[in-house]
C-alpha cells in the first residue's frame, strides 16, 4: 500500500507522537509498503528519507503544553501538494483535532483517511466552540484510533463515535541492549529521567525535590537527565549543595537516549496528567530499566497495575522518595521488575502494533484500489 502519515508537530523536537509516528512508519517499510511522512520542520532540517518538511512551526499553547505546529497558507500549499504527489491508498493523520498539518490534511485530502487521537483532553469551552469548524473535517474520517482509553473517551466526548484502541508502539529491539554512558550507574545508585524538564506536567519539579530527600541521606546518589530544557534554570530550584550531583545531558540523540535507560538503577516517571499511554515507559521496560511512576490511569495500564513497575501517588515527592528508596535498596525487587517490563512490553513491539493498524487502513480502504507491493 501507499500510505501517507501527517505529523501535527514539529519534527525538530522529540515528543511521544513524533516518536509515534517514526516508528510505525519504519515498521510499516519493514512490512514492504511505501510510506511518506509530512510535518512541521525548516527546509534544511536533517529529516529521515521519508520525511517532507511542511515548513517552520510556531508555538501553540495547547493541551497544557506549548506544542510547535503549522497552519497557515503555506503549510496547506505543501499538505495539498504532498496529497497530489503521493497518490496515496490511505492518509493516516495524527491528532486531527490540533490546529496543524493533520487538520488541514482532513480538509485536502479526497481519499480514505485513518486518524489517531493520542492525547486526554478534558472537555473544554474552547473545545466546544471550535466544534463547529472541526466537524467539516472529521466528518471525513474513515477510521478511527485510540492509543488509550483516556484518549478514546477524548474522541468520543468531543466528536461522538467511537475508535479502534491500538496502544502506542515501541522498538524492542532498538532499546533493549547497549552499553551505559561512561561511569554510570556508579556505586552511589542513579535515578533518571528524560523528558521536557520546562514542561510542568512532566513533573521534574517533584523528582527534584524527591532527588533533594534521598540525596542528603545518600552521597552517592547522583540523577541523570535527559531531554530539552533549561539545565541552569532548573538547577537552581535545587540546593547548591546537590548540584553538582545531578547531570542534564540535554537533548540527546537517539543512541544515547537508549544508553541513559541502561545508565540508571531506576527510572523514574512523575508526570503529573495529561498523558493517554506514556511513551517514555514502553521504551524504558524495552529497556528492562526498573520503572517508579506516578499513579495515572495511562500508566497504571502500561505498568500492569504495578507488576511492571512502582506507581505512587501522582504528585507527591515523599512517596516517590520512598518508592525511589525501596528499589535502591532491593535488587532482587529491582530484578523483578526488570523482568517483568521485559516481557509485559512485547504487547507494544511495533511489528505487533503496525499489523493492528494496517488492519485497520484495510478496513476503509477497497481491496480493489490498494496498490501491492512485495515485501522486502
Amino acid at each position: 500500500m501507499k500510505i501517507g502519515l501527517v505529523c501535527p508537530y514539529t519534527w525538530d523536537i522529540p515528543g511521544g507522537v513524533q516518536e509515534h509516528i517514526m516508528g510505525l512508519a519504519e515498521a510499516l517499510i519493514d512490512l514492504g509498503h511505501q510510506v511518506s511522512v509530512i510535518s512541521p520542520a525548516d527546509d534544511d532540517a536533517p529529516l529521515p528519507p521519508y520525511v517532507v518538511p511542511a515548513g517552520r512551526a510556531v508555538p501553540v499553547p495547547y493541551n497544557g503544553s506549548v506544542a510547535r505546529l503549522a497552519f497557515g497558507f503555506l503549510s496547506a500549499s505543501r499538505v495539498r501538494r504532498w496529497l497530489k504527489e503521493g497518490g496515496f491508498d490511505v492518509v493516516h493523520v495524527h491528532e486531527p483535532a490540533a490546529p496543524s498539518l493533520s487538520l488541514l490534511a482532513c480538509w485536502v485530502a479526497d481519499g480514505p483517511i485513518v486518524a489517531t487521537v493520542h492525547t486526554a483532553i478534558p472537555r473544554s469551552r474552547a473545545m466546544h466552540a471550535a466544534e463547529p469548524i472541526l466537524q467539516s473535517a472529521l466528518e471525513k474520517i474513515s477510521g478511527r484510533i485510540a492509543v488509550s482509553e483516556a484518549a478514546r473517551t477524548t474522541l468520543v466526548e468531543h466528536f461522538g463515535g467511537d475508535a479502534v484502541l491500538i496502544p502506542n508502539g515501541v522498538s524492542v529491539r532498538k532499546f533493549e541492549k547497549a552499553d551505559p554512558l561512561p561511569g554510570w550507574p556508579g556505586s552511589g545508585g542513579a535515578l533518571g529521567f528524560l523528558g521536557r524538564m520546562d514542561e510542568p506536567r512532566k513533573g521534574f519539579s517533584i523528582l527534584l525535590r524527591a532527588f533533594e530527600m534521598l540525596a542528603l541521606e545518600r552521597p552517592g546518589l547522583r540523577l541523570l537527565v535527559a531531554g530539552h530544557g533549561d539545565a541552569d534554570e532548573a538547577l537552581a530550584k535545587t540546593r547548591p549543595a546537590l548540584r553538582d550531583r545531578i547531570v542534564m545531558l540535554g537533548q540527546v540523540s537517539d543512541a544515547d537516549k537508549v544508553r541513559v535507560y541502561h545508565s540508571v538503577d531506576v527510572f523514574c516517571a512523575p508526570n503529573t496528567g495529561g498523558e493517554s499511554f506514556g511513551i517514555v515507559l514502553a521504551e524504558a521496560m524495552a529497556a528492562g530499566a526498573p520503572i517508579v511512576a506516578s499513579d495515572l490511569d495511562a500508566f497504571r495500564k502500561v505498568l500492569r497495575r504495578g507488576q511492571a513497575g512502582e506507581l505512587f501517588p501522582t504528585g507527591n515527592a515523599a512517596e516517590l522518595a520512598a518508592a525511589a528508596a525501596r528499589l535502591l535498596d532491593q535488587p532482587e525487587l529491582r530484578a523483578g521488575l526488570s523482568a517483568a517490563a521485559s516481557a509485559a512490553v512485547r504487547a507494544y513491539d511495533w511489528p505487533v502494533v503496525a499489523r493492528d493498524v494496517l488492519r485497520v487502513y484495510e478496513a476503509v480502504v477497497p481491496a480493489a484500489d490498494r496498490v501491492a507491493v512485495a515485501p522486502q
